[in-house]
């Protein structure tokens, strides 16, 4: 990519630094270097040609060389620097290259000039969307050869999504200010903004297995002592698991792989439908969704939960783990919730109008717990949504009132809202209502405590696939 001038080289950029070197020097040509004349070199310019034209006219030999001075000096500006060649390097750093909504990310900027003369005065700009804040400036004294500035400036946005930082643009002005230089180099990086992740409470529905594994789901490998799959043994393995037939058959110690667990999958289903959601804005009903949905996301996938992300479009999230989810443990929960994340901070508004697409995704494997955030249901499409309890585990619904979240006041249609929350818990679903400004750690805790009434006393050693955890 080339803007204003030839660019030298670019190293690769990475997620979260990016490097280049541009030359000040000839490359553009004369015709650009007096495209660099500045107000005040064009004004000088004028001045000494005026000045030649009337000391013709006066026959004034005096005022020809105050002409001949004006219009010389923004010449020789001009032509110095089209002749000096600068070869500067900048790199910018983003850290972190990854912030939620409304949090600050601290971008640095470093020259370095890597030519044997020094610079002239520096204007250093990097390009940065608006919803970012205003575009930095900043002007650099001499750089000697070999030295080095840094600097830095500060973005935020309170809107999700993935903005471009860059390219960096350079200014080389000389002493006089009558000529300016702008070169550009080619990388740029690019800032992403997820929504906001609020801390869950860690809570259990009634009838979630209170021993092993947290609720997770437990098999056992194969029945029977002749068809025990085992496996090599390892150091701290128990010797009473030693299975003796098998280490004769392999001729290395074997134990008994009796209990394998499994893990708990999980269906965060968001509704993205933009006739649901009424009003706009990082406070609006929709960014809410957005939010719990990323929030209920990263907080079963720090328990180990297989998380699919589902849309009301029936696309999913695919994962690695062959399920459509991703796989979350102690080694790889922090990853699958930054692409988790990566897919929410870009989620908009969908075109369609009905729960179909999603029911039928659900319908070819859905199993497990389901966890949905709504925006307005109608009759048919709350009967819909009911109809997808069939394949879960356990499903809890979050209901929101938009049109009370667009009038920024409480109650709405209080009759239908409560009519479709009805049907939901007809269903088998745990339904809340959300209202404008809700906490949904503190939904979380009354989900909990609805399941709990609904289902009764939780049965010792009894397990369940859609637990919460």
């Amino acid at each position: 990519m080339r803007a204003g001038g030839p660019v030298k080289a670019a190293a690769t950029a990475a997620a979260t630094t990016g490097t280049a070197e541009a030359d000040m020097g000839d490359g553009g040509g004369l015709r650009s270097a007096f495209a660099g004349l500045t107000t005040r070199g064009r004004s000088f310019l004028a001045a000494g040609v005026a000045a030649a034209v009337c000391s013709y006219v006066l026959g004034q030999s005096d005022l020809l060389r105050v002409g001949l001075l004006l219009a010389v000096l923004p010449l020789v500006c001009v032509g110095v620097l089209h002749r000096t060649r600068h070869r500067v390097a900048g790199s910018r750093r983003l850290s972190p290259a990854r912030v939620p909504a409304a949090a600050e990310a601290r971008v640095q900027l470093r020259i370095d000039n890597v030519s044997r003369l020094p610079t002239g005065l520096l204007m250093l700009q990097d390009r940065v969307p608006y919803v970012l804040g205003p575009r930095p400036r900043f002007v650099l004294d001499r750089v000697e050869a070999g030295g080095r500035r840094e600097v830095s400036y500060r973005v935020r946005s309170d809107l999700r999504g993935r903005y471009p930082l860059g390219p960096l643009q350079l200014r080389l002005t000389d002493p006089f200010g009558m000529c300016e230089l702008t070169r550009a180099f080619s990388t740029y990086d690019t800032l992403t903004v997820v929504p906001r992740v609020e801390a869950l409470p860690p809570v259990r529905l009634a009838g979630e297995a209170a021993g092993y594994g947290d609720g997770r789901l437990r098999s056992v490998a194969l029945a029977g002592e002749d068809d025990v799959i085992p496996r090599e043994y390892r150091h701290g393995d128990d010797l009473r698991r030693v299975h003796w037939r098998s280490t004769a058959r392999y001729g290395e110690l074997m134990v008994r792989r009796e209990e394998q667990p499994q893990r708990a999958h999980c269906t965060v289903l968001l509704d993205t439908r933009g006739i649901a959601f009424q009003g706009a804005g990082p406070d609006s009903a929709f960014e809410w969704a957005v939010s719990a949905a990323a929030s209920t996301s990263v907080h079963l996938l720090e328990r180990g939960f297989s998380v699919r992300l589902l849309t009301d479009t029936g696309d999913s999230v695919p994962g690695p783990d062959g399920m459509g989810g991703y796989a979350g443990s102690s080694h790889d929960s922090a990853d699958a919730a930054g692409l988790v994340l990566d897919t929410l901070a870009v989620v908009d508004h969908s075109e369609g109008e009905g729960l179909s697409p999603a029911y039928d995704t659900l319908r070819g494997g859905g199993e497990g717990l389901l966890v949905a955030f709504f925006g307005d249901l109608d009759e048919e499409q709350a009967a819909l949504a009911g109809r997808m309890r069939q394949r879960s585990g356990a499903a809890v619904a979050f209901l929101l009132d938009s049109p009370s979240w667009a009038r920024d006041v409480r109650g709405g249609d209080a009759a239908e809202l409560e009519d479709r929350l009805r049907v939901l818990r007809e269903a088998g679903w745990t339904a809340l209502p959300v209202p404008p400004g809700a906490s949904l750690a503190e939904l979380w805790r009354q989900a909990d405590q609805q399941r709990a009434r609904s289902s009764g006393p939780a049965k010792q050693g009894g397990t369940t696939a859609g637990g919460w955890s």
